[in-house]
């Protein structure tokens, strides 16, 4: 087994033109799916959120960008460390300043959806955080982040236009 330990320090920490942290997460994702019959499948979209390290309440993983690495290898590092899943990190879903609960400062965070395709039973933060799959609709409810929670809706949307056009795919047209 391989060790995996978390990043520390903030020497190679990337700021932009105005001097605020760049920080950058995901929102791990999956489709649990139930059999109904052999006709139907249903699939759930569950979303995977962790403790916060701070206080009390529920976040997506997300952390320092830093400047040996791309924005998505730092998104992708980031939920390895706090989540402790693997996947396909996609196209971003935005980018929002927000202001530091802990240091009175502004940062600017980014945040992409990850197709998580492993779970690791061990990884670095095991031993602090908790992780917990639910649905998007109660991951809204208990994420302590504004931006987190936009972040969250536009990756449903994005989510719920693919499916809505893999559906019109699928139905044939009509014989003339």
């Amino acid at each position: 087994m391989v060790a995996l330990v978390s990043r520390t320090g903030r020497h190679l920490q990337r700021y932009d033109i105005r001097g605020r942290r760049q920080v950058v997460g995901c929102i791990p994702y999956r489709y649990n799916t139930t059999k109904k019959s052999a006709l139907d499948n249903t699939e759930e979209l569950e979303v995977l959120v962790i403790s916060s390290q701070k206080g009390k309440g529920m976040l997506f993983p997300k952390g320092g960008w830093e400047t040996d690495e791309s924005i998505t290898e730092a998104a992708s590092r980031e939920t390895l460390e706090e989540a402790g899943v693997k996947g396909i990190v996609q196209s971003e879903l935005g980018s929002w300043s927000f202001k530091s609960k802990t240091y009175d400062t502004f940062y600017e965070g980014y945040m992409f959806p990850l197709l998580v395709k492993e779970q690791l039973e061990y990884w670095p933060e095991k031993n602090f955080r908790q992780r917990v799959w639910m649905s998007a609709r109660e991951a809204r409810e208990v994420c302590q982040h504004w931006w987190m929670k936009e972040a969250l809706d536009v990756l449903v949307g994005r989510l719920s236009l693919q499916k809505k056009q893999q559906i019109e795919e699928v139905i044939p047209c009509s014989a003339r």
